[in-house]
């Protein structure tokens, strides 16, 4: 391939491969709608995720037996220190029957201190999000609608990540 045909080849994909998403990130074409899950905070407060709307979140399904999930945990912490804020929050969704005070041990446990606790004793999140494994998280806009998902683990402070996330809040 001549040079000249490699820089017009890099010019026409150049769009896609900038805004393209990271490895395992599957974006739809158009924002799907998202079911209102309930869950409770660290307190047993009830919520939903309508009382969240007006930021960007990254809503994270999750358990504390499951092993990937424990380990991605603390990117989720550092992403949140990051970008958290007005426009931005991970939402860490624990679906532990257990409830509240087995989340709040192992947030203990791993030193978890930038995520706020949301967790769902139903386990109906997980089927109302379609969640098909652990961990699922789900991308959402300040509308409240899904943009896209992971399913599987993520380190979710590599640059790359980060980049491709602050492009949807900013």
């Amino acid at each position: 391939m001549s040079l000249r045909k490699l820089a017009f080849a890099l010019l026409v994909a150049w769009p896609s491969i900038s805004n393209a998403a990271p490895q395992g990130f599957a974006l739809h074409d158009t924002p799907q709608p998202v079911i209102n899950v309930r869950f409770v905070t660290h307190d047993g407060t009830r919520a939903d995720m309508e009382s969240l709307r007006g930021k960007v979140l990254l809503v994270n399904v999750w358990a504390t037996w499951c092993i990937p999930c424990r380990e991605e945990m603390p990117t989720l912490g550092a992403l949140q220190a990051a970008l958290g804020g007005d426009k931005f929050e991970v939402v860490a969704l624990s679906i532990d029957k257990a409830g509240p005070p087995v989340v709040q041990r192992f947030y203990d446990e791993i030193g978890v201190t930038h995520l706020k606790m949301y967790v769902d004793q139903t386990m109906l999140s997980a089927t109302a999000l379609r969640t098909v494994g652990l961990p699922t998280t789900i991308l959402i806009n300040a509308e409240g609608q899904e943009l896209g998902r992971l399913v599987g683990p993520a380190k979710w402070d590599d640059p790359e990540m980060v980049s491709f996330l602050r492009g949807y809040i900013e």
